[in-house]
């Protein structure tokens, strides 16, 4: 579904094909998934493992070569992006016998990549989206502007270049995941979770939350969506 970070995944045991307009696509066994506004379909019909890291988009630059505005929406082969490097890391991945070594590798892998040269230039913006997701994306992009010193215009466009989304758009993905997070618990009513993550009512949380995972709320906690059992499971 949307989210607002990227994630790198490892496909250790089995393998996930993606359903797009009717066509099935295997997928390779590593892959970055950039931050992203829409939703895909996989499916797999074997037992499966998958390992990886939850990273903030501005560390794309860093880690992958690539600014954030360049991944969005992407899902791409880490040896796409990083040639043999990313070939090397997914074998070492795909043969070590349990998750404490894939930790281990996977740790190792991404601190030799954030060495270097390469400094952040506008340690405001980067702060600004780690705000953005304390915050469960309850802000306003003027009061983001006032935090970081800057116009509307000057700051979205630096934004954007650290998030790969404009300021409002990068709010609203955050604001639905923090809606995601009331799964599971009964108690809370629709109403009730759309006013407590920022939605001015219910009929806007509805068409929000079917933008970015192609289900009505309703459907989604009731626990009937696709690939809930996933959810509950991880």
């Amino acid at each position: 579904m949307a989210d607002g970070c990227l994630e790198l995944v490892f496909h250790y045991k089995g393998r996930f094909t993606e359903i797009t307009n009717g066509v099935n696509i295997p997928q390779v066994h590593s892959l970055i998934h950039a931050q992203t506004n829409q939703f895909r379909r996989f499916i797999t019909d074997e037992h499966f493992g998958i390992f990886g890291a939850y990273i903030y988009p501005y560390a794309a630059q860093r880690l992958f070569d690539h600014p954030p505005t360049a991944l969005s929406n992407q899902m791409l082969g880490l040896s796409d992006l990083l040639g043999e490097i990313g070939r090397e890391v997914e074998e070492k991945i795909m043969l070590a016998s349990n998750n404490q070594i894939r930790a281990k590798i996977l740790a190792e892998f991404l601190t030799q990549r954030a060495k270097g040269n390469f400094q952040m230039k506008n340690i405001p913006a980067v702060n600004v989206i780690k705000s953005i997701i304390h915050r469960r994306g309850i802000t306003t992009v003027k009061d983001l502007a006032d935090q970081s010193y800057l116009s509307v215009r000057q700051f979205e466009r630096k934004f954007k270049q650290f998030s790969g989304f404009s300021p409002k758009l990068y709010t609203r993905i955050i604001r639905f995941q923090a809606a995601m997070d009331a799964y599971g618990n009964p108690k809370r009513s629709l109403t009730e979770i759309a006013y407590e993550t920022g939605y001015y009512d219910q009929s806007h949380f509805i068409h929000e939350f079917k933008q970015f995972s192609g289900y009505h709320p309703k459907v989604f906690f009731s626990g009937n969506a696709e690939g809930t059992e996933y959810r509950e499971e991880s």
